[in-house]
């Protein structure tokens, strides 16, 4: 690291302590940026990546509610507003148990940058609460919901703060949190992104992050004359990420293997057909079981449980061609990245956000493989966010192959701008410092222009 990154460092670690993932998210960032601020004096007398760090705003609150026994519970509520340098905040809802301030801090400094490339008007914020709507009913996640809406009603709207769904939010949920906003408000906007179909959400926007994380890949591999026909893949999580990644996969041509959850993964070495993801679709969406039920159902599929006293997830030790690491952050560690490489990968497309450490992005730099970070990676979800906000502003509804279109098209801007900056920078090839200083060098374009604000 430079002089600088270290000051940096320094300076946000004793300013924000105890926030891991938030250190790690600045500090790849800040490594990157150090050459476009070399080129332009600008950026460093205006402190403008020094402001980037620092949420503009950062709203904290309590949500009571009562459970099914007439017990009160009270969780606590989170909405960051990183940066609105470009347009409206805009970023997901997060609900889990594992959510606290600096998460969300490191999410929404993530959204920034993958919110700017997708070439749409677009600003970065991040929510959530420490609630698990696990093993909650459906009057208990409803009441959760209009509670958490009733306090962060004040704090958003169609041209201020868009949310949309994250871990643990999906339609259900903002079905809710939509319907309680209209309630307060009296007004029916597009305040929120991800609703139902029949009022005001967009065709493809669940399957958009997955969907994006398979197009992107697709244009990494044309790079060296290749496509995805016939390649093995590994996809981690068996949620709305992981599900759609799998469809996109099929259509491609590929053969996605793995699935997971907390409790583990199976290996289907025959691939996960249409047949098997519709039911992995049924297992998660409407039962919500668990994956090790689908080795349960097909015969000669591999089930390996979570081991605690394993520092590595067999699940990246696989042979395959290409990964698609779709759970949660930091989930592929250094020995998983080798682990990686050993079994053949060349490709890694990430729909998780910030899915890999440190050493394991510098191992997959190391070996120059075809390496997308998260934040240009998976922005297909969040690019059709802003397709579905463009649809409601113009009370209008496009066609799914409209949407699909859209979606891909943009992908491949991301990928080639990308691909164009790590040249421009003297780093081809390196996808990672080409989306950072892509998405910086747009914010920081704006920043300048609007002053010292």
């Amino acid at each position: 690291m430079g002089d600088y990154v270290n000051r940096l460092m320094a300076q946000l670690v004793a300013k924000n302590p105890g926030e891991p993932e938030f250190h790690q998210a600045v500090q790849e960032v800040a490594e990157s940026v150090e050459l476009a601020l070399a080129r332009n004096p600008r950026y460093v007398d205006a402190k403008v990546f020094e402001r980037t760090i620092e949420p503009e705003r950062v709203v904290m609150f309590r949500v009571p509610w009562v459970d099914d026994r007439g017990d009160v519970q009270i969780n606590r509520g989170f909405r960051v507003e990183m940066s609105s340098a470009i347009g409206p905040y805009k970023g997901g809802l997060r609900f889990h148990p594992t959510v606290y301030l600096g998460l969300l801090k490191f999410l929404a400094f993530e959204q920034v940058f993958k919110n700017a490339l997708t070439t749409l008007p677009m600003g970065a914020g991040k929510g959530g609460a420490d609630f698990d709507p696990k093993g909650k009913s459906e009057g208990e996640v409803m009441r959760f919901c209009q509670s958490f809406m009733t306090e962060l009603q004040r704090h958003i709207g169609q041209f201020t703060d868009v949310p949309a769904g994250d871990i643990g939010v999906g339609g259900r949920e903002i079905g809710y949190l939509f319907g309680q906003y209209k309630r307060i408000r009296n007004e029916f906007t597009g305040v929120l992104t991800g609703k139902g179909l029949n009022w005001g959400g967009s065709l493809i926007r669940p399957e958009a992050t997955g969907y994006g994380a398979a197009y992107f890949a697709e244009e990494m591999l044309k790079t060296r004359e290749e496509t995805l026909e016939d390649k093995t893949c590994l996809v981690s999580g068996s949620g709305n990420v992981a599900q759609y990644t799998v469809e996109k996969l099929l259509d491609l041509g590929a053969k996605p293997v793995t699935l997971s959850d907390s409790g583990g993964f199976i290996h289907d070495k025959d691939g996960i057909d249409r047949e098997k993801l519709a039911y992995v679709m049924d297992l998660k969406n409407v039962r919500r079981g668990r994956i090790m039920e689908y080795a349960e159902k097909y015969p000669g599929v591999d089930w390996t449980a979570v081991d605690p006293a394993k520092h590595y997830n067999p699940l990246w030790a696989l042979p395959a061609d290409c990964a698609f690491p779709s759970a949660t952050q930091n989930e592929i560690n250094g020995e998983d990245a080798t682990n990686l490489l050993a079994g053949g990968v060349y490709v890694v497309s990430e729909g998780a956000n910030m899915p890999t450490v440190p050493a394991g992005i510098e191992a997959f730099l190391d070996a120059r493989i075809l390496y997308g970070p998260g934040k240009a990676a998976n922005a297909g979800g969040v690019a059709v966010s802003g397709l579905e906000m463009a649809q409601n502003s113009a009370r209008r509804a496009w066609s799914r192959g409209t949407v699909d279109e859209r979606l891909r098209t943009i992908m491949q801007a991301i990928h080639g701008t990308c691909r164009r900056t790590a040249e421009e920078y003297g780093v081809a090839g390196n996808y990672m410092h080409g989306a950072n200083i892509a998405g910086f060098t747009k914010v920081a374009g704006a920043m300048l222009d609007q002053g010292v604000v």
